[in-house]
């Protein structure tokens, strides 16, 4: 990641409970938690956008 920006977000408090919980047994902050997610779920987009 080269460059960041900054975004606002609003979750239901039910996520925002989960996300934290799930950050703190990764050891990751929740801004970590977010972003590793979100790359996830891209990575796997993309190799099922490839899949045939």
């Amino acid at each position: 990641m080269n460059e960041s920006v900054r975004i606002t977000l609003r979750l239901p408090a039910d996520l925002h409970e989960w996300l934290p919980a799930q950050a703190r047994s990764a050891r990751r902050s929740l801004n970590s938690e977010i972003v590793y997610r979100l790359e996830v779920e891209r990575d796997t987009a993309a190799a099922d956008a490839e899949s045939p």
